[in-house]
């Protein structure tokens, strides 16, 4: 079974040593990593047809200052979307952070869901299968950027030809990827590819509302790590080699559980008992928090356990309990 593992997430910083100071911070309180997402617009109505939170900052100029300002944890983007990005541009930028990290970047990879950024921004954003597919070619390509010698890759997606991508992998083990999604096919290709599943909604959508948290109870969540385990079975790998982690979107350290998931249930249109239980909430004291993320671990496989930067602080205690640090 493997080890607990948490991450930060953050979007914004109102100061460049307020973000330095931040991932410090993380990394002080025995956070594992700390990541960004992917994306680009600010205030407007394009942003309130996505609801979705401000990202004030770029991902990978800040996941470079976030390497620099520190020296264990690791560095990602939970998850970069590939439509943003050439195949050869992104995959540069994640063996550059690789490098002045000194191995430490988590290179996660999406398909990309919001439907009105891509519009805001003048990306044409293909059907759902189509993405996926675009996804797939973006991770072979980079395994086979990241292997060394000259690159030879075409796909229906991606061609990359005659030169040699640099700068290597710094850890001889290579550089892990992690893959994030909801959908049958997002984590068949996760089980395949992936070193890190991340287990998302199913955001198809294309906006954030309850659907997705209704996309996500216990049942389906269970489904979706069966999907991941075809997966990885379908070409021989191991399940219990691949890292499970999930964002604990709806986290929550009080001693009045019942008054906030009655409250999270309202919200998202699903019973008080399915929130008790939804695999993305961890709502309690810091005694019972513990206790249903060990419940998870056992019931999904999941140790790998994302918070947003505001319960930085306050999820602390979880941390420094489940990995002794």
């Amino acid at each position: 079974m493997k080890p607990f593992r948490f991450g930060v997430q953050s979007y914004n910083a109102e100061t460049p040593q307020a973000w330095r100071d931040k991932v410090k911070k993380a990394e002080d309180l025995g956070y594992s990593a700390f990541h960004l997402a992917d994306h680009l617009l600010g205030p407007g109505p394009a942003l309130q047809k996505c609801n979705h939170p401000v990202q004030s900052l770029a991902a990978v100029p800040a996941m470079a200052v976030a390497a620099e300002a520190t020296s264990t944890i690791k560095i990602g983007c939970r998850v970069f979307c590939i439509d943003y990005r050439p195949a050869a541009v992104l995959i540069k930028e994640a063996a550059t952070l690789d490098f002045f990290s000194g191995g430490r970047l988590e290179f996660g990879l999406g398909a990309g869901w919001l439907a009105a950024e891509y519009e805001a921004l003048g990306i044409q954003m293909d059907s759902a299968g189509v993405r996926v597919s675009r996804m797939e070619e973006y991770i072979k390509a980079a395994k086979v950027a990241f292997a060394g010698g000259e690159v030879h890759f075409d796909g229906d997606h991606v061609h990359l030809h005659d030169y040699e991508a640099l700068p290597k992998p710094t850890n001889p083990k290579g550089i892990q990827f992690m893959v994030g999604g909801g959908s049958k096919r997002v984590l068949g290709i996760a089980g395949r590819e992936a070193d890190i599943v991340s287990f998302n909604f199913d955001n198809s959508s294309g906006k954030i509302g309850p659907s997705g948290a209704q996309s996500s109870t216990a049942e389906l969540t269970a489904q979706k790590a069966e999907w991941v385990r075809a997966g990885a079975e379908s070409v021989g790998r191991k399940v219990t080699d691949l890292e499970f982690e999930i964002g604990a979107y709806f986290t929550v350290v009080t001693p009045d559980p019942d008054t906030v998931n009655a409250n999270f249930a309202k919200m998202f249109g699903i019973t008080v008992e399915a929130m008790q239980v939804h695999p993305h909430a961890y709502i309690g004291t810091v005694d019972q928090i513990c206790d249903i993320i060990q419940q998870r671990r056992e019931q999904y496989g999941i140790s790998y356990y994302t918070v947003s930067e505001g319960n930085l602080d306050a999820f602390a205690p979880v941390v420094s309990r489940l990995t002794g640090k």
